[in-house]
């Protein structure tokens, strides 16, 4: 629902894929099949760590209906992968060092032959002892999990004197907050169809969120170059950041390629639960302090992410969660080290939100915690001491100036839920059940931040069909950049939805745009169309005069075609264009199209991974605590969000109510348990994550488009922004409810019930 938007319902419009995905037509590049197509599954490692004696294939290989048996001898490359630090293994070679780790691959007639040689298969093992957390992998006796060491990456940030500072605060909390290993639960899980060609190119269909990346990462293992290889990445059912990394294209690029078949593999869930990416655990310890009046004068931070066994954007993930343990305040004293550190657990990666989620959940905590002592309302003290709109970023680089954090935190204090947290918290209709009123605020840069590259592009053109084609390298994910981009080109160009024609994620049809990640994609197909729209119009404005000998100041481009402008043209003019889009296609003495080059704006302040465009957040949520099971339910919640112009009211709208839910799992019920290097929850039927019934039946949202006059940036990203606030406010929730302050997610009813603080709420 969006609040300030009273004429947002012209512009809610039926998605393009919509219809498609809602009554099953969608063909999802998991659904694909080709002629001759054999079946790919992957031999991983039993053990979560142990060094590999032998591995014995012959008798698999002998099986009828085996075409592909392959192993690390059989990587004609580089038999390793990872976007920012490729140590992962594509086949195990002398060392398994988690239970996702791949041994063999094999390809056959069918799934249940392919299974069968994968058990035919012997593999020789002897264990090494099993680092499961990370404070036993920084031991010094510990042994080394990569030649490196065990420690992936180190940050450090510090500004002012804070010992000293500490000493002159009127009130300082110091506490440590625990998150969990959360699992993407993306409906398709990873998958996908790989084509070799006659020409010996090979064609690639999977999910992923970077299909570029991907065919630079594939080139490297096959040894081919990367002309030889076509990425097709849309339509994705889900990724959420999981499937932004390489995960099964390595093997089936192999298969298919040893094979010379068509190869499809697909992961069950307990295949994808056991390889795949999650939101990295986090272990974070933060000593804050604030002045008499409450104004916060010292902050201390250490904290420990647990990568698993290998990089991928580990090091990322740790920069972004540093650089966000200020949150929108501004605090003079700051000391924030942060650790990321490899064990023999799954490993953990991209998810949305970014370190964020984590970070923003503990600083927000510690926000309540200094407003009791204070005695204090805990909104009014994040009032006096949220950033001004001209305040520099978190690390004190120059960012981009708004009003957003002033005016989240304003919508929410106005909200009817913010309102009720001084009403009683005990519902007299049913004694056993609590209520409390909860509300956070979170400040999140998008983008990959400075130093990182992050150029994107696009092309218009009018293709042979007479539709404008917007050709993008991103993906769908599922998000609805399909219809942010419709939306966009039927409102610059004045055309219909019929009049286009949208092209994505296909490396031999798309010019290269960067990921689908970051919350970047709005904002630089926004940025690209508008470096591309006045030379693109003034291409099909200068064709269409040329064979109308009508001047191009007489013209615009409208439904179907080009017109006359209305104040010139006469009144028959104004019924239909004077040229068709299709005539102007047929007859234009040369190609129309217009390509750019752009890069993500990016702050001039050489602070590694610091951020310039940032959207702000505000969330309130009610919660009822039932006093007998200790099971929390949420009542109601509202969300203000600061992010610019709405392009696409149901996309925005949708993005942050599925954010919510995401962090309401987070919250409530996720937990991907390991021990000694294995997961305890294997599958849907253990991990738990949020239904339509744990939804609450209330879900308001304040979209604040108020950018700064003269702001060039447009509409920012949203895709994370709704996961970051909802955690705390929950928590603050349940600390008015019940009394009880909770430092470990998820919430478990053990948690409550066993405090002694537990029926001491408000």
């Amino acid at each position: 629902m969006l609040l300030n938007k009273p004429n947002a319902g012209t512009r809610w419009k039926i998605r393009p894929d919509g219809a498609d995905k809602v009554t099953g037509k969608c063909i999802y590049l998991t659904d694909m099949h080709k002629p001759g197509m054999l079946y790919g599954k992957i031999l991983r490692s039993r053990h979560a760590h142990a060094r590999v004696l032998f591995i014995r294939t012959e008798e698999a290989e002998r099986l009828p209906g085996v075409h592909a048996v392959i192993t690390y001898r059989d990587v004609p490359g580089m038999n390793r992968f990872g976007i920012a630090i490729p140590d992962q293994p594509v086949l195990c070679e002398d060392r398994v060092r988690y239970i996702g780790d791949a041994l063999v691959a094999v390809a056959a007639d069918s799934l249940e032959i392919a299974e069968q040689a994968l058990r035919m298969i012997e593999v020789g093992y002897e264990p090494l002892p099993v680092l499961d957390n990370p404070e036993a992998a920084l031991r010094p006796d510990a042994p080394k999990l990569h030649p490196s060491g065990n420690v992936l990456h180190r940050t450090s940030y510090r500004r002012g004197e804070v010992s000293e500072a500490f000493t002159r605060c009127a009130h300082v909390v110091e506490h440590t907050y625990y998150t969990p290993r959360q699992m993407h639960t993306y409906m398709e899980t990873e998958g996908g169809l790989f084509v070799p060609g006659e020409d010996g190119r090979l064609t690639v269909y999977a999910p992923t969120q970077h299909g570029y990346k991907d065919r630079m990462q594939l080139s490297r293992i096959l040894a081919m170059p990367e002309s030889g290889i076509r990425v097709v990445s849309s339509p994705i059912g889900g990724s959420f950041g999981g499937k932004d990394e390489l995960n099964i294209q390595p093997f089936g690029a192999l298969l298919a390629l040893k094979s010379g078949r068509p190869v499809k593999i697909h992961q069950e869930r307990f295949e994808s639960v056991r390889a795949g990416l999650k939101r990295h655990p986090m272990k974070i310890t933060m000593r804050t302090g604030v002045d008499d009046e409450g104004r916060l004068a010292a902050h201390q931070v250490r904290m420990i992410a647990d990568t698993g066994a290998y990089a991928t954007l580990g090091p990322a993930v740790l920069n972004f969660a540093t650089e966000h343990t200020m949150g929108p305040y501004r605090i003079p004293n700051v000391d924030v080290e942060g650790l990321s550190v490899y064990t023999n657990n799954g490993i953990s990666g991209e998810f949305r939100g970014f370190g964020g989620n984590q970070v923003i959940c503990a600083l927000e905590g510690q926000m309540d915690r200094l407003a009791e002592k204070l005695g204090m309302d805990p909104w009014e003290l994040r009032r006096i001491n949220l950033r001004k709109a001209d305040d520099p970023g978190p690390m004190e680089q120059k960012i981009v100036a708004t009003e957003g954090a002033g005016q989240v935190w304003a919508s929410v204090e106005q909200s009817d839920v913010w309102r009720r947290r001084k009403e009683n918290a005990k519902d007299d209709r049913v004694p056993w059940i609590r209520r409390g009123v909860g509300a956070a605020i979170a400040m999140h840069g998008s983008g990959l931040g400075f130093g990182l590259p992050d150029f994107g592009g696009g092309r218009l053109s009018l293709n042979p069909e007479g539709k404008i084609e917007a050709a993008f390298g991103y993906e769908e994910i599922g998000q609805g950049l399909l219809g942010t981009l419709e939306i966009m080109l039927t409102e610059q160009f004045s055309c219909l939805a019929e009049d286009l024609s949208l092209v994505i994620g296909d490396t031999d049809r798309v010019p290269h745009s960067g990921s689908s990640t970051a919350s970047r994609t709005t904002t630089m197909m926004w940025l690209a169309l508008q470096k591309m729209k006045p030379v693109f119009i003034g291409k099909l404005l200068s064709e269409a005069s040329a064979i109308l000998d009508i001047h191009p100041s007489e013209l615009e481009t409208g439904p179907g075609g080009i017109w006359r402008r209305q104040a010139l043209g006469s009144e028959s003019d104004r019924h239909s264009p004077v040229i068709t889009y299709r005539e102007l296609a047929e007859k234009a003495a040369k190609p129309i199209e217009t390509l750019s080059q752009i890069h993500f704006p990016t702050t001039p302040d050489a602070v590694m991974g610091g951020h310039f465009l940032y959207t702000y957040a505000g969330a309130a949520v009610e919660v009822e605590v039932n006093t007998l099971t200790g099971r929390v339910r949420i009542v109601d919640q509202y969300h203000a969000v600061a992010a610019g112009p709405v392009v696409n009211p149901m996309g925005y709208a949708g993005q942050i109510e599925g954010g919510s839910s995401m962090a309401i799992g987070f919250t409530l019920m996720e937990d991907a348990v390991m021990s000694s290097g294995h997961y305890v929850t294997r599958n849907l039927d253990t991990y738990l994550i949020p239904t339509v019934y744990d939804m609450p039946g209330r879900f308001c949202l304040d979209a604040i488009e108020e950018l700064p006059e003269g702001d060039p940036y447009g509409p920012r990203g949203i895709g994370e922004i709704g996961t970051v606030a909802l955690a705390p406010a929950i928590i603050s929730a349940v600390r008015q409810a019940v009394g009880v302050w909770v430092e470990k997610l998820p919430i478990s009813p053990e948690q409550l019930i066993g405090n002694a603080d537990f029926l001491n709420g408000a």
